[in-house]
């Protein structure tokens, strides 16, 4: 199937899987993974009313920014090296993956040199995985009430990948619990779900889906 198929299935299955939340499907964004796809591929999932793009890496991020239309909503969703913050601040929407208290203050020191607000998701490590990057969920409480001192970072919500399963249903208690910290600290905004488990996501409260495979089928890697 091609792009415009899958984004249909994809809606369908989101529009269920908020219906049975009882929650507002409009609520709920999709954001196209373009990692390693190309500009025309791009372009067509664009046509297809999807504004809202994410990007891995850095480099693959400013080129595209660079051959699409203004109007793009870009989001950083991979890990970010302190060495490329420089390169996107002022040029994203919303960065999902602030992970350490480095990151935060180079985000914030290239911000006020810009004399710009970035929006940004703190990264939490809710499976407790090695290999993931994030906050525990120990320490969220502690490093929002930091971040308060940084004026020119606005923290929208939170952000997790939960760990690869063959039944979407053994990833709900991590998605479960980052809703759960959101509401605890008062925030409005969850990325979570990705291609494998987004359905399981909008039930839990998703209301930013990283969408990658789904959309635009499997890539090499």
């Amino acid at each position: 199937m091609g792009i415009r198929e899958n984004l249909q299935q994809v809606r369908e299955k989101v529009r269920l899987a908020a219906a049975r939340a009882g929650r507002d499907l409009q609520q709920i964004k999709i954001i196209a993974v373009t990692k390693r796809v190309e500009v025309s591929r791009m372009r067509e999932v664009v046509q297809q009313s999807i504004v809202d793009l994410g990007e891995n890496r850095v480099q693959e991020l400013i080129d595209k920014i660079n051959a699409l239309p203004a109007d793009i909503n870009w989001h950083m969703i991979g890990h970010l090296q302190t060495n490329k913050v420089k390169y996107i601040v002022g040029r994203v929407n919303l960065i999902h993956s602030l992970d350490s208290w480095s990151l935060a203050e180079e985000i914030h020191r290239r911000a006020v040199n810009l004399e710009v607000t970035t929006r940004v998701l703190v990264q939490v490590n809710t499976s407790g995985e090695k290999t993931k990057y994030g906050i525990s969920p120990e320490e969220l409480a502690d490093f929002l009430a930091a971040l308060r001192d940084l004026p020119q970072i606005s923290v929208q919500g939170l952000m997790t990948i939960a760990p690869y399963a063959q039944n979407p249903e053994e990833v709900r208690p991590y998605f479960r619990e980052l809703r759960l910290l959101a509401t605890a600290h008062n925030l409005e905004h969850l990325s979570m779900g990705m291609t494998n488990d987004f359905e399981v996501a909008v039930e839990e409260g998703a209301d930013m889906l990283r969408l990658g495979t789904a959309i635009f089928g499997s890539r090499a890697n």
